[in-house]
């Protein structure tokens, strides 16, 4: 029976911890804040709840079979419930186009309808190649271990495949190639920011979330996200893991060439033989181990460039809003002015601005009154190049002051029936997850293979595993259970 040691107990720490407990693995999570759950968390008041991280589900069918593989099914344990209508757009001109939660072929049927000339006609035909590299990508690529770019060019034998993934396209060039309305570019431009990516310099694959998105479904968890995080957390005791909350690990030991254990900010000093660490991988190797084997992991982070960050505000608000959905984003006139100013440490002064409003009771004190989330994308906190100082006085009252400005710009404007608003920043995120300057994904997917080419799950340290947003195979809830299996798979069994 190996003891396990699981530093961080984000969601990528609960799932492997649950799968390492079902395989006989003595296993124990430290957490450096009060709670588990790590960036998908839950903010409540007056009656109000507020999911502060991802809210909503794609590919279910991972947390399935996380569920399933330790104990009763992921509907037994939370309440799922599809989302739909799914997503609405909005872009400057007045065009809106309200998206089915899924079915890939009613999407494209709608936005041919919004947006007029051949957009069902190219998003058919941009689904039909996405729906390829998901197939080219997901077993031998997103649910396995990457440990090498060698590993990857033997997945080029094809030359055929090879062009469907285009991994020398960026995701900017294959819209241009394949999708004719501006507009059109502009929303598969936005699936780059799910990795926290500029869409000219990520990679053309990411056109596989969008696919993801709309055949396997967008789906809610009742009561918000954070009742994920409760089911995991819940299922982890019944698999008797123990928990330290409070609890900062300040670096992980080394004996002759492995791991054997933890140092505790209250320099106790525990033995493993296993460590897997749930923080952000900069911080783990630049933070925690210091072995020169990790040297070359810090090496190459360095030239990664940081996701971006996210500024959030939510919103207490008296009545409701006509004409919005569960989810809905509003574009601005020029995009790329944006990613030029986030990128560059600056705050977009006409960002493309996300809005969730959950469709589920529990989460506002009655119908007469809606908990409003609002999200922009951000630059990273710090005193660095590229990076803003969000703690700076009165910087994040502005800024949030602004956004609500460009809200009523745009038709939504919710000031005079504001009850109170809370802003989160990418130094709160920092601060609460060790996600250096809050950037949410760890590292940008730019370049070629960025996508595929995270820090390993398997370290170069002997008895130091990898798991979360930062590692391969990246961010996102699905993508981060994913990565808890392939951990438990190279553990193994006791």
């Amino acid at each position: 029976m190996s003891r396990v040691f699981v530093v961080g107990a984000g969601m990528g720490g609960l799932a492997v911890a649950a799968r390492l407990a079902v395989k006989g693995h003595t296993v124990t999570v430290f957490e450096q804040g009060p709670t588990y759950g790590g960036k998908v968390g839950r903010f409540e008041r007056d009656g109000f709840v507020f999911d502060t991280g991802p809210s909503l589900l794609t590919l279910p069918a991972v947390y399935r079979d996380l569920f399933l593989k330790t104990g009763d099914s992921l509907e037994a344990s939370v309440d799922l419930q599809p989302v739909e209508p799914g997503f609405s757009y909005r872009w400057a001109d007045g065009t809106n186009a309200v998206l089915p939660g899924v079915d890939s072929a009613r999407a494209a049927r709608t936005l041919g309808e919004a947006l007029g000339g051949d957009a069902e006609h190219d998003w058919r035909d941009l689904m039909t190649r996405a729906a390829r590299v998901w197939q080219l990508t997901r077993e031998p690529v997103l649910e396995q271990p990457i440990e090498s770019k060698r590993q990857l060019l033997k997945l080029a034998s094809n030359i055929s495949d090879v062009r469907a993934v285009a991994p020398m396209t960026t995701l900017r060039q294959l819209g241009k190639k394949t999708i004719e309305d501006p507009r059109l570019r502009m929303l598969l431009d936005r699936y780059a920011t799910y990795t926290g990516s500029d869409p000219r310099r990520a990679p053309a694959a990411l056109c596989t979330i969008p696919y993801v998105e709309q055949t396997f479904g967008a789906w809610h968890v009742g009561g918000g996200m954070s009742t994920l995080a409760d089911a995991l957390y819940e299922r982890c005791l019944e698999r008797k893991v123990d928990f330290e909350f409070n609890c900062e690990v300040r670096g992980i030991t080394r004996a002759h060439r492995s791991v054997n254990g933890v140092v505790l900010f209250d320099s106790r000093r525990l033995d493993a033989d296993i460590v897997v660490s749930d923080v952000d991988a900069g911080h783990l190797y630049g933070d925690l181990i210091l072995d020169t084997r990790a040297a070359k992991q810090r090496k190459s982070l360095a030239k990664f460039t940081r996701s971006m960050a996210g500024f959030v505000i939510m919103l207490a608000l008296k009545g409701q809003t006509p004409g919005l959905t569960s989810h809905n984003v509003l574009f601005p006139e020029y995009y790329y002015a944006e990613f030029n100013s986030v990128f560059a440490g600056e705050p977009a002064q006409d960002p493309a601005i996300y809005l969730s409003r959950p469709d589920d009771p529990s989460m506002h004190p009655d119908d007469d009154h809606e908990a409003l989330f609002v999200l922009v994308n951000a630059p990273r906190h710090g005193l660095g190049k590229h990076e803003f100082d969000w703690r700076a006085p009165g910087v994040a009252e502005k800024y949030a002051g602004h956004i609500l400005n460009l809200l009523a710009d745009r038709g939504i404007d919710v000031r005079k029936r504001l009850l109170w608003r809370e802003i989160r920043t990418p130094a709160d995120l920092e601060r609460d997850t060790h996600s250096i300057g809050g950037s949410i994904y760890g590292s940008a997917s730019h370049g070629k293979g960025a996508s595929f080419l995270r820090p390993a799950n398997r370290s170069p340290v002997p008895g130091l595993f990898l798991v979360g947003g930062s590692a391969h195979p990246g961010g996102g809830l699905p993508l981060v259970g994913i990565s808890a299996e392939i951990v438990a798979n190279l553990i193994g069994r006791a």
